[in-house]
């Protein structure tokens, strides 16, 4: 059995090596709702761009506890991974962040040089609070739980 260190450690370098999750917010009328997202990560914490007139937005400052998965599709049932992660999202208004999140995305996502300023974009930070690490090759349905 891996220890909650190399499963944290897996979670981070799959992270790394995907760039989309799917994030689920709880609307202010208790509704939820799942946004795909572009996202880049330092270890288990991830960013993400929306702007400041989004349902995403409202949500959140409703609602920090989201949730999101990172996987991908395969065909192959008995060797699935992903990642299912809880977390506290906010809002990150420090520059000295704010820069440090930016070489991080253009790492990930180099065409960003090139899109246009947009005052109304926020960068959002999800901090885990609890993950779960999907391996069905260990046996279908089986997944490891960390907590953060």
């Amino acid at each position: 059995m891996a220890c909650d260190l190399e499963i944290k450690e897996r979670i981070n370098e799959y992270l790394k090596k995907h760039s989309y999750l799917n994030l689920a917010t709880v609307s202010p009328e208790g509704k939820p709702m799942v946004h795909s997202m572009a996202f880049a990560s330092a270890g288990p914490v991830v960013y993400f761009g929306t702007g400041n007139t989004t349902r995403k937005f409202r949500n959140i400052e409703q609602n920090p506890n989201v949730a999101f998965t990172v996987d991908e599709d395969g065909s192959d049932v008995m060797n699935i991974t992903g990642i299912q992660m809880e977390g506290k999202a906010s809002f990150v208004t420090d520059e000295a962040e704010l820069g440090q999140i930016f070489q991080l995305m253009l790492e990930k996502f180099p065409f960003m040089k090139e899109l246009p300023k947009n005052p109304d974009n926020v960068i959002i930070k999800v901090e885990p609070t609890k993950a779960f690490f999907l391996d069905y090759a260990v046996e279908f349905g089986f997944r490891y739980e960390v907590a953060y």
